[in-house]
């Protein structure tokens, strides 16, 4: 279960929840993820989704995250809510 009050959101897929953080080292990720400056893609997306989700302490790899069936729209809602609930 998120907590909210640590920034955390709910992603549901795979008929599992899964809690997304933005914590200081999945920042550091979508950092790196992003430093070229090109616009977000699908798999650039799945990307940070990788990093937030590992700020939520899952352990999945990024083959079991990808084979996931994800909803982008769904996942995008999911990523913008987990920044604005950081303050970021």
């Amino acid at each position: 279960m998120a907590n909210p009050v640590r920034g955390e959101v709910e992603l549901v897929a795979g008929g599992e929840t899964h809690v997304l953080c933005l914590t200081l080292g999945a920042l550091a990720e979508i950092e790196t993820i992003c430093a070229d400056g090109a616009p977000m893609t699908a798999t650039r997306l799945l990307s940070v989704l990788e990093a937030l989700l590992r700020g939520g302490g899952s352990s999945l790899t990024a083959s079991e995250i990808r084979a996931l069936p994800l909803d982008m729209e769904t996942v995008a809602g999911a990523v913008a809510a987990c920044f604005e609930r950081a303050g970021a």
